[in-house]
C-alpha cells in the first residue's frame, strides 16, 4: 500500500481535520468502497472518480478499491477530498510514485469531465495546513488568487485532474507558485453615496463618523423620509480600506459561503438583511453551521433598517455578537465559532405608522405605540452606544443645485487617523476603542478629573446602567482620538453623553 495523501476538511470556518486517504486494490469484482464515515456527497465521489478518469484518457483500475478517510470516527461531508482520493488511486495503481506526494496537501472537487472545481473555504484550510507543518499545495485554478494571499506557502494551481498526474508522473511539470503578502491591485470602489449629496443633517454625519472612526452601534431614529436610510449607506464611503490580514480573514468567512465563494472580498462589507430574516439567517447556524449576516458583515457594517419590524429572537441573538465580537453556534452534531466584529447602524421609526411626535397625524393608538417600542429591549438598546434623532429636512435644500466639494473623502483621511492612534495604543494589533475591557479603559482611556466628574453627575441624572457608563467613556475616547487629544476633556464627554438615551426606551422628541 502506498503513503497516504493527506488533505484537510474544514468544518466550522475556525477548527479543521487533516484527513489521511489511503488506498488499497485487490483482485475482485470491480468496485470502489470508500469507508471511514463518508457523508453523501463524500460517497458519490467514486462516480466522479471514474468518469474523470476516463476523460482524462487515465488508467482506472478495473478491480476492488478501498478507500479510507482517516479517522474514521469523524463524519467527512466535503467534495474538496476529490482530488486526494484520485491521487490516491494513481499512486496505489503504479501510475505515479508515492514518493512524489510526500509533504504535499490536495484539494479540488473534480466533475465528470476531469476538470478541478474550486471548494469553499480554502483560505482556512490552507492556514491550518500551514500551522501543521505543511507548506505545499495543489489546488483548484479556480482558488488560486484566494490562496495566494496566505504568505509563506508553495502553490501549483491545476485545472484538471490529468494536469495533476503529469506533474505527478514528472511528464509536465506545473508552475510552483510563492504565495506573497501583498495583494493584487485592487478594483476601483468609488463611493455609491458621498456625504455631500445629504441635505442637512451635520448631527447626524457627524455621530457616523465618531461611529466609523471607534466601530460604536448607532440607532437613527425618526419618521420615515429623513434621510436614515441614506445616512447609512453613505458610511461606506469613510470606513477605511481593509488591510490585508484583514482582506484574508473577510475573504475566507465569504468562502464559507454557498455562493462567490472563490472571489476576493477586497472593501469593506455592507450587509443589509431584510426584516423578515430569520434568527439563524441572521447569526449562522443550521444541521452544519453556516456564518450568518452577523458574520459575513465582520470588519464592516451589518445595517438592519426598521429595527423593530425585526423578529424577537432575531434581534436577541445579537447580543453576543455586539458584546464580544463573535458567533458561538451549538448543535448536537457540531460547534463553530465565527467572528463577528462589525459596526451596527440601524434604523428605527417612532411608531409603526412612523408619525408620532411629528406635526402629521399619527393614526396608531397609543397600545400600538407602546407595544412597537417595547419591541426593541432595554439589553439590545444598552448595546448600542449612540442614539441619535433625524429630523425633517427642509424641502428647499433637497434640490438645490450642490457644489460642495467631496465630503467623504476628507472625513475617510481623519477616521484613518483615528485608526492608527486605536492601533498604537494597543500595541500595533488592528483594535477599536469599543473593544476596550474595563481594565484598558482604567489604563489607557486618560480621562481627565474634570471630564471624570462631568460623567459621573450625568449618570447619576440621567440614571444610565454601568454598561452605558462605560460605552460614554469609550465614545468620549474616540471623539478625543478624532481631535487628536491625548486626554478626554470634559467637552468629549458632552459630546458622547448627548448621543446617548435611555436605554429603556426611544425617546422621540419633534
Amino acid at each position: 500500500m502506498g503513503n497516504a495523501v493527506k488533505s484537510i476538511v474544514d468544518y466550522s470556518g475556525s477548527d479543521a481535520l487533516l484527513v489521511s486517504v489511503e488506498c488499497h486494490i485487490t483482485n475482485g469484482l470491480p468496485a470502489v468502497v470508500i469507508i471511514g464515515y463518508a457523508a453523501k456527497a463524500v460517497d458519490e465521489a467514486k462516480e466522479r472518480l471514474r468518469a474523470s478518469f476516463a476523460n482524462c484518457s487515465l488508467q482506472f483500475p478495473k478491480k476492488r478499491i478501498t478507500l479510507n478517510l482517516s479517522p474514521g470516527d469523524v463524519r467527512k461531508d466535503s467534495t474538496s477530498l476529490d482530488l486526494a482520493m484520485a491521487v490516491a488511486v494513481l499512486a496505489q495503481s503504479g501510475q505515479i510514485q508515492a514518493e512524489n506526494l510526500k509533504g504535499n496537501l490536495f484539494f479540488g472537487e473534480i466533475g465528470l469531465d476531469g476538470k478541478l472545481n474550486p471548494i469553499k473555504g480554502i483560505i482556512g484550510r490552507l492556514l491550518a495546513a500551514k500551522k501543521l507543518g505543511y507548506k505545499q499545495f495543489y489546488l483548484p485554478l479556480g482558488n488560486l488568487e484566494q490562496a495566494k494571499l496566505v504568505p509563506g506557502i508553495e502553490l501549483k494551481a491545476a485545472a484538471s485532474l490529468r494536469d495533476v498526474y503529469l506533474d505527478l508522473a514528472g511528464t509536465v511539470a506545473l508552475k510552483a507558485m510563492k504565495s506573497g503578502s501583498q495583494l493584487a491591485a485592487r478594483p476601483a470602489q468609488p463611493a455609491d453615496i458621498d456625504f455631500s449629496e445629504i441635505a442637512g443633517q451635520p448631527i447626524a454625519k457627524r455621530a457616523l463618523q465618531i461611529a466609523a472612526a471607534g466601530h460604536h452601534n448607532i440607532l437613527l431614529h425618526g419618521p420615515p423620509g429623513t434621510g436614515k436610510t441614506m445616512l447609512a449607506k453613505a458610511v461606506c464611503g469613510i470606513l477605511p480600506d481593509l488591510s490585508h490580514d484583514e482582506v484574508l480573514e473577510v475573504t475566507h468567512l465569504h468562502s464559507l459561503g454557498n455562493s462567490g465563494y472563490e472571489k476576493i472580498v477586497y472593501s469593506r462589507p455592507f450587509r443589509a438583511p431584510h426584516h423578515t430574516a430569520s434568527s439563524v439567517a441572521i447569526i449562522g447556524g443550521g444541521s452544519n453551521p453556516k456564518p450568518g449576516e452577523a458574520t459575513l458583515a465582520h470588519r464592516g457594517v451589518l445595517f438592519l433598517d426598521e429595527l423593530p419590524e425585526f423578529r424577537q429572537d432575531a434581534l436577541e441573538a445579537l447580543r453576543q455578537p455586539l458584546e464580544d465580537g463573535s458567533v458561538s453556534i451549538a448543535r448536537v452534531k457540531d460547534t463553530a465559532t465565527y467572528a463577528a466584529d462589525f459596526i451596527l447602524i440601524a434604523t428605527a421609526n417612532p411608531c409603526p405608522c412612523g408619525y408620532y411626535g411629528t406635526h402629521k397625524n399619527c393614526v396608531c393608538t397609543a397600545a400600538a405605540v407602546a407595544h412597537y417600542q417595547k419591541k426593541l429591549s432595554g439589553p439590545i438598546l444598552d448595546r448600542i452606544d449612540l442614539h441619535l434623532p433625524v429630523h425633517d429636512v427642509e424641502h428647499a435644500k433637497l434640490i438645490s443645485k450642490n457644489e460642495k466639494p467631496a465630503e467623504s473623502p476628507a472625513i475617510k483621511q481623519q477616521i484613518e487617523r483615528a485608526y492608527q492612534i486605536q492601533k498604537d495604543r494597543f500595541g500595533g494589533r488592528p483594535r477599536f476603542n469599543s473593544s476596550m475591557s474595563n481594565r484598558e479603559i482604567r489604563q489607557l482611556a486618560k480621562l481627565c478629573p474634570a471630564a471624570k466628574t462631568l460623567l459621573d453627575n450625568a449618570a447619576e441624572k440621567l440614571d444610565i446602567s454601568a454598561r452605558a457608563y462605560v460605552r460614554s467613556v469609550k465614545v468620549a475616547r474616540t471623539i478625543a482620538d478624532l481631535d487628536q487629544s491625548a486626554e478626554i476633556l470634559p467637552v468629549h464627554i458632552s459630546e458622547a453623553l448627548q448621543y446617548r438615551s435611555q436605554p429603556a426606551s426611544i425617546q422621540y422628541a419633534y
